[in-house]
């Protein structure tokens, strides 16, 4: 059937990408179907196949069978899959109409200087990397907070390394240098932006400084921004945490992260069998903390709420010039 039908593997792609998960630190992923139902739904679109052929299929992909305890991250909210199903609605109308949707999020914070990271590497025999025997953050150079905005269609991404605080301020910075070191080259003319983000962090979707800062960039690209959040618990469904955030990991096990041009050479230096490109850059801006906003700071927003559980699907236009 995969050597008579050629649109057999693209269209399980979708499916299962459309219920993918995975961890930040590994490779490996899940889907939350199964085989069978994966076939039925496979069979009913015009591609015959049994639930055996699916499972090698999805082996030979990168996933792995998982227990129901390692996919919950804590208490479901009664909107999830409602959710889910509309966030991945909006992707592909966002992907037909050729406009960029770009996966966010914080990878964990890590501690700079000559500390123990996890994992091996190949070294010459009696050569290991010597570092320090306690993690004290007094004994660093500082953190890097690795903030990255993956392209979902063209398999890239831009990595931000900031060095004071996970802000919202910072979040947002972070995107405009994806669109300026990658973003605008591929999409001239794009008049409309999907943002696929976690519910907690800098990009919160209670957050009222991540709506003022994506006011300030709509304006500047002359881009509506829409941004669809992932419900509360639900972190690991987001693309970039097993497409980027993994391979990062990967990438750098058993390296000690000296100082920030390390960290950025490592980060910068991630690439995959399928195509996986990476940009690195140091954000040495500092970014305060406890910074707050007035209503009127909102009321001066030009945000259209989404009818579809509008707290985390919304949409952000370009402000009219005075």
């Amino acid at each position: 059937m995969e050597e008579a039908d050629p649109a057999l593997q693209r269209r399980l792609t979708e499916i299962v990408e459309e219920t993918t998960a995975g961890d930040p630190m590994s490779p490996l992923k899940w889907t939350s179907k199964s085989t069978r139902t994966i076939a039925e739904e496979l069979t009913r679109g015009g591609h015959p196949v049994s639930n055996v052929t699916v499972g090698r299929c999805l082996a030979e992909m990168g996933y792995t069978l998982q227990s129901n305890v390692k996919t919950r991250e804590g208490p479901q909210h009664p909107d999830r899959d409602a959710q889910f199903r509309y966030l991945n609605r909006q992707v592909k109308a966002f992907r037909r109409s050729s406009n960029p949707v770009i996966s966010v999020d914080t990878k964990k914070k890590e501690l700079v200087g000559a500390f123990k990271n996890g994992g091996r590497r190949w070294l010459p025999q009696g050569n290991p990397d010597e570092v320090s025997v306690y993690d004290f953050p007094s004994m660093g150079k500082g953190k890097a907070i690795p903030y990255g905005a993956y392209d979902i269609a063209r398999n890239r991404a831009v990595v931000n390394v900031g060095v004071t605080h996970e802000t919202a301020e910072f979040a947002v910075e972070s995107i405009r240098r994806w669109w300026r070191m990658d973003g605008r080259r591929y999409y001239r003319g794009a008049r409309r932006l999907l943002i696929c983000a976690d519910s907690g962090g800098g990009n919160g979707n209670r957050q009222r400084a991540w709506k003022v800062h994506l006011q300030q960039l709509s304006n500047e690209t002359g881009m509506a921004i829409t941004v669809c959040h992932y419900p509360p618990g639900t972190s690991k469904w987001n693309q970039i945490e097993h497409r980027l955030f993994s391979f990062i990991s990967l990438n750098w096990k058993g390296k000690p992260l000296i100082n920030y041009e390390t960290v950025v050479n490592l980060i910068g230096g991630t690439h995959t069998r399928t195509g996986l490109k990476v940009k690195a850059v140091l954000d040495l801006n500092q970014y305060e903390t406890g910074v707050e906003l007035s209503q009127k700071d909102m009321e001066q927003l030009r945000l259209f709420r989404h009818k579809t559980h509008p707290d985390w699907n919304y949409t952000i236009s370009p402000q009219l010039a005075n």
